[in-house]
Order: structure tokens, then sequence, then C-alpha cells
């Protein structure tokens, strides 16, 4: 009888053993363990398999593995084979083959089934990060190899957090019905940080600024919530690739970082980071030109959005924001496939490059279908809406970033990819949009100060995507010690799925304005708006608004002209607002203008009549090129305003513009414009015009702490409105400069000024010092 068996074991022990030349012979080809020493051909014919000790697995599942099948002759070598392809497998622990007359009969042991996988000791690393990395999962079968090989990955998965401390073992629970419960017990141990980082090769710039550069950070004590100070293998290669990129941006068209090393300390404490930079020369535009192969589409036409000229610093960046810029004129010229190549050309002696951008007719392509995925919640119809491509137009890349860029405009979403797959044909493609929801319902409470209105506290609750549906609901309460206001409002930003944003507000709002102008105001009322959007950067909005309006809580010493207007009017208005914005970010914007035009009309009912307009505009120029830092912006504002009654109704203190304070830094809130001088009472007025530069700037310090400096200079001047005895009233302009910082902390924005009013009338109210922190205000 032959016999063939064999376990499978965690650990083997090898002893190395010195034998004689015929034992070494004799060890190279052991006889087979139930068989002959001599290897004599088996005879007879398999008439049966016999499955013993199986459980889970088929009897006919474990007899597909063997190579000897009923019916074919008895062969120890395709008997052995039959043994190592079961288990090959990896069924089973244990598997034994042997011949009992003119049967086979296959012993097994099945490996267990796992019930559970657990984690103990993780706190760094949540179970839902690390199970990913496993093999084993509960219902898989469990091997002790594949065991180890989780262990490897889980450790591996902690040298990239930086923990190469870590240490990883599992743990075997055996439970009944041949089931385990795995356990894998983990130390952390601690992270090993970025002690220092060091740059080779570098001349045009310095350490410090290339640090900026990197996404690699040196450990510090202010950064206890950052992992940039982490050592990870993979943000050496990502670091590599910002370092080239950022002197290309500058002119160094040959540079390569050829390499990023990382030392551990002697005490195993930390890393020692360096890169190696060989820069090359420094290069600038020589020829600048366009080339044109496209139909009614001439060179000339592309010529008028060309912002590259010669003698420029060569910018890599700037070329590729350049072809997608003709890409785009292209298409608005009436080609609808473009294709722009730049060519380039060194001219190594010189250090100039030569730049030929070759229009070119590209391939026909269609948008064959769109297809959403991962919106759980949010209907289709609110994403397809932001969508600038329906089937069957032809495809535009630039109109996939916007219909990008308006989907995460959205906030619904934690990020959105739109990917171009071929189509049923050649010149069909298909338009996958993935997105990932985040929750939309915010619950705020916040405070903080601000010199306007004092201490405050704010509450808000807000669902910006109510059934997703895209509809914006909130309300928000602010209390403060000079002003308090409860709002509500609903926002449909696609009524009934058209270029038509409708919403509705209520509103209540208290003002204490004792200190400025000696009352008190209250406000109670609705509004109803509407807007629409002309293109991509054209925008208007209307708004009717009906307010019941109190003034009270006059002091007995103010102004008479404050006095005669004290008790409750009604406000009928209606208003409109016309925006053209290019901006690149609404939030923190660094280039692009915006100009808004507004006009509000009172007389529709209630008791006031005037017709207000307002023309503002801001500016925004970036100096990332000259100084090689995009926190370098210039900002330039200006506006105008003015108001004038009609109908013979007495003009009201509240409807009139006030200036100083944020809108003329270096002065007291309503601290310039016509004044009682026997009361010191600030009483508005009907011409308003200001004007602001300001130089924002990085601060010194690391840029994770949030920090910006600003310089600024603003100058303005309020008039009219108001004439009779102990009146000032002087339209001449007013001046105040100063500078500020701005912090972006964990608890809300904190601005800082100091300003300080060079032109002034001695009737003015000044302020050096002006303080705003909080959520909101």
């Amino acid at each position: 009888m032959h016999a063939t068996r064999a376990i499978l074991l965690a650990a083997t022990c090898l002893v190395p053993v010195l034998l004689p030349p015929d034992a070494a012979a004799q060890t190279r080809n052991p006889p087979r363990r139930g068989a002959p020493a001599a290897t004599a051909p088996a005879t007879g014919m398999v008439r049966a398999i016999d499955v013993q000790g199986n459980q889970r697995i088929e009897a006919d599942t474990i007899r597909s593995y063997m190579l000897l099948q009923p019916g074919d002759a008895f062969d120890t070598d395709r008997q052995d084979r039959s043994l190592r392809t079961l288990f090959a497998t990896g069924l089973f622990r244990d598997v034994q083959v042997t011949r009992q007359g003119d049967r086979l009969v296959v012993k097994v042991q099945e490996n267990p089934i796992v019930n559970r996988v657990a984690f103990e000791g993780n706190s760094k690393l949540s179970d839902d990060t690390l199970r990913p990395e496993l093999t084993l999962r509960p219902r898989a079968v469990f091997t002790p190899a594949t065991a180890q090989a989780d262990r490897q990955k889980l450790l591996e998965l902690y040298a990239r957090r930086g923990r190469f401390a870590a240490r990883v073992e599992p743990k075997v629970i055996e439970l009944d019905q041949n089931r385990v419960d795995l356990v894998f017990e983990i130390t952390e141990g601690d992270a090993a940080l970025v002690s220092r980082i060091n740059f080779v090769g570098n001349e045009a710039f310095s350490d410090s600024r290339l640090k900026e550069i990197v996404s690699t950070r040196e450990a510090a004590w202010y950064r206890p919530f950052s992992s940039s100070d982490t050592y990870e293998p993979e943000r050496l290669n990502f670091d590599r690739e910002l370092l080239r990129r950022y002197y290309q941006r500058q002119g160094y068209a040959d540079v390569e970082v050829t390499g990023s090393t990382a030392e551990l300390s002697p005490d195993r404490s930390g890393f020692f980071v360096t890169y190696t930079v060989k820069e090359g020369a420094r290069y600038r535009l020589g020829k600048v030109e366009i080339t044109s192969g496209l139909r009614n589409v001439t060179a000339e036409r592309l010529q008028r959005v060309m912002t590259i000229q010669p003698g420029d610093v060569y910018d890599g960046d700037a070329i590729e924001r350049m072809e997608q810029t003709l890409i785009d004129e292209g298409n608005l010229a009436g080609a609808p496939f473009v294709d722009v190549e730049p060519k380039i050309t060194r001219n190594r002696d010189t250090n100039t490059i030569d730049l030929v951008f070759a229009a070119t007719e590209g391939t026909r392509v269609y948008v064959d279908r769109i297809d959403i995925t991962g919106n759980t919640r949010t209907q289709d119809r609110v994403i397809r809406r932001e969508m600038r491509l329906a089937e069957g137009d032809a495809f535009n890349a630039a109109a996939v970033r916007r219909s990008r860029q308006r989907i995460r405009d959205l906030g619904y979403f934690n990020d959105v990819q739109i990917n171009q797959v071929p189509g049923p044909t050649p010149d069909r493609t298909t338009l996958n949009t993935n997105v990932s929801e985040r929750a939309t319902g915010e619950i705020s409470i916040g405070g903080g100060y601000s010199t306007d209105a004092g201490a405050l506290a704010d509450l808000g609750l807000r669902e910006r995507n109510i059934l997703g549906t895209g509809i914006d609901a909130r309300a928000n309460t602010t209390i403060a010690q000079r002003r308090s206001q409860v709002d509500l409002s609903v926002t449909d930003p696609s009524f009934l799925d058209r270029n038509l944003s409708v919403g509705a507000d209520a509103f209540y709002v208290v003002r204490d304005l004792t200190d400025y102008s000696g009352y008190e105001e209250r406000r109670v009322g609705f509004s109803l708006r509407a807007g629409y959007e002309f293109n991509e950067r054209l925008r208007q909005s209307w708004a009717y608004t009906l307010s019941r309006r109190n003034v009270f809580n006059v002091n007995q010493d103010a102004s008479r002209y404050i006095r005669e207007q004290q008790g409750v009017t009604v406000l009928s208005q209606i208003g409109q607002t016309l925006t053209y914005d290019t901006r690149d970010s609404r939030l923190d914007p660094h280039e692009g203008y915006v100009l808004r035009l507004g006009t509000d009309v009172a007389g529709l009912g209630g008791d006031v009549s005037y017709i207000r307009t307002r023309l503002d505009g801001s500016y925004f120029v970036p100096f990332e090129r000259l100084l090689g830092d995009p926190d370098y912006v210039l900002a330039l504002s200006a506006g105008v305003a003015h108001m004038f009654n009609y109908g013979g109704k007495q003009e009201r203190i509240i409807d009139r513009f006030f200036l100083g304070g944020e809108n003329l830094r270096g002065f007291a809130v309503a601290g310039v414009g016509p004044r009682d001088t026997s009361t010191d009472d600030a009483l508005g007025g009907r011409t308003m015009w200001t004007q602001s530069t300001e130089m924002r700037f990085p601060l010194p310090v690391p840029s994770e702490l949030g920090l910006l400096g600003r310089a600024f200079v603003d100058v303005g001047s309020l008039s009219g409105g108001t004439s009779g005895p102990n009146i000032a009233d002087d339209s001449a302009p007013r001046v105040g400069a100063g500078v500020g910082i701005s912090w972006r902390s964990p608890f809300g924005l904190i601005n800082v000024d100091l300003a300080q009013a060079v032109v002034k009338k001695s009737y003015d109210e000044t302020q050096v010092f002006r303080f705003g922190f909080g959520t909101r205000f």
C-alpha cells in the first residue's frame, strides 16, 4: 500500500548536517513515505475515490482536484501531484492520499473559517483604516500563511504613516464548528517625525523658501494636529514633483530633482530628509507665435487672448494655462474640436526659449452618454443641471472642467471626478461622473467679539440639500451687545430645474446705535428673491422687501434731527443687483475682478420713497511670479453710492449711508460724514464713495499657522442729507492708513487692524485699533 501525507506547519527549523556523498545523494532523492525504496511502477486500476473528513467542501469538489480518476491506472507520481494540488487550494490544513486495494482514500482536515477579525491596541489608526488592508475576512478560509501576510501588510501601513516601531501579532482563538476568531494585537509605537529638511544644489532659492514648497514639514511644537511632519516615503516623490514644477514656474526649464533620501537619526527619533536639485539655467521667452490650421479661426483671432509675451520668464504652468485658453477661444470662435500643441525650442547660447502654439483641428468626438454614480441621496437632476455639456454635444474639455467645478461648488460632495471613457464608436465618448457625498446638515454654535457688534453668540441650523433636491434652508440667531438678529431663509437654486434661483427670507433685527447716533433700531419683515445667470460670469438678482422699522429709545440729548424721526415706518422696496465676476475664487481670490451694480427703489406702498444706486468693484493682482509666493496679492476696490428721495415723503436716517469702521479704517463706525456738532451724533449721508488699496503678504512664520499680513490705504467721503444749524457736512476726502493681521484660527477668522486717520476733519471720530473675532460677524 502506498501512502502520501503532508502537514502544513507555521514554521520550519532547518539544521545543517554534513553527510557523506552517498547519504547526500539519498537525501536529494528520498524514497516516498509508505512506498518501497525501488520505484517500481504501480499496477491495477482505480475503481473509486473515497473522501473522508470533509465538512463544508463537497466530496465531488475534492475529487475534481485529483489527477487520478476512476478508470485510470494507478500512478504514484500522479498521486503525489494530486496531493500537492489539494494543498495548493488553501482549503486544507492536512491531506492524506492512500491506496486501499483498487480504491483511493483521500482524508482531509479542512482549514477553519474566519468568524471575526478584530484589532486590539490601535488608537492612531482606526479599524476602518486597517481592515481594507487585510485579505482575511469573516467567512474566509483561514491559513497561517495568509495571517502572516496580513500582518506584514499592517506593518507596511504603519510604516507609511511613519510608525516604524509598530509591532503586530496575529492571535487565533479557536471556536466550535471549525471556526476561529483572528485578533491582531498591535503596539503602535511613536511616529518617526521629520527632524530636518536639507537641500543640495540649490543656488537660486534658499532652503527656507524651498521648505515652503514641499509638502513635508519639519517637526515643530505648533503642528500638534498636522501629519505633514510625519515621514512618509510616498510623500517624498510628491515633493520632488512640487520642486520641479516650482522651478519651472520660475524659468528653470532644465531643472532636475535627482534625489530625495531619508536617513533615520542615530537615536531613531526622527528622519533627516535631503533633496538634491540640479537647477540648470534660467530661461526667458524669445519669439512667441501662434499658428492656426482651424477653419474660420485665424491666428489673429487667437492672438487676442495671448497673455504670454517675449521677454517673460519661462513658466511651464503658464504655458499649460495658455494652451487651454487658446482651446477655449477656438471653441468660442466656432471650432468645436481644437487641439493646441506648444512647440518649444531652446536657445542655450542666449538662455531663451522660442515658443510656437500650433492650433489644429482635433479629433471629432461627441458626448454619447453622461453617467452619474455615487449619489445615494442627491438626485441626478441636481447634478445634471450643473453640467455644461449634454448628450449629443461636441466634447469640450473646458466645459468638463467647468462642470466639475460647478458640482464641487454645490458643497454636497467630498470629491467629484468626471472621467472620459470610450463610447460605442470611435467618435463617441461617455462621461462618467462619480461623486462622494458628505453630510449637508449643519449645527453651528459660535461666539466671539467684534468692534462693531461687541461680544456675540451665534447659533445656526442649516440643511443645504433638503431630501437631495438642492434646496437650502437655514435658521440663524445672533445675539450681541449692540446687534441681535434672527434670520429664516429658504432658497431653491434651480427653480423648476431652470436657470432661476428663488428664495424667501424672514428677519428680525435689533441694533443699538446709541454710541453713534443716539437711538436704537428694530426691523421685522420678509423678502422674496429671484436670480438668474446670463452666462458663467454675468448674473442678475432681484428682491422685494417689506419691513416694519422702529426708531426707539432715542436719547433725550440726541440731535433734534434724530428725535424728529422717532417712531414706526413701513418700507416697501424692490431691488436688483447685476454682478460680473471673473475671480478665481469667491472665498479667497488671488486674481480677477468683480463688478456690481445695485439699485433699490422704495415707494411701492409704505411710508418712504427713494432710489438708491450703488456701483462697486474689486480687482486682484497676483504677485506670485515676481515674489515667488501666491499669498502676495494686491487688492484694489472702489465704490460709489447715491440716494435721492421722490414723492415728497420724509427722508429717514435709517435709509442713509454711513461711513467709517469696516469701509474706512482709521475712523470709527459712522465716524465720517454729516454730523450734529452740538450733540456729536452721526446723521448719515446721501452720497458716498470709497477706495481701498490693500497689499496682502505672507508673514515670516510657518504657513500652517494661517497668518497673513496686510498693509492698506483707505480713502472715502460721505456728504449730503441734512442741512441746518450746527450741521458739519464736508465732502472732502478722508484718508486712513495702517497695517493688519488676519489669522485663520481653528475657532474662526480673527482680524486685527492698526490704522491712523491721516486726513480728517476736527469733528470726525477716529479709531486706531480694530479687532474682530468669531465664526460669524
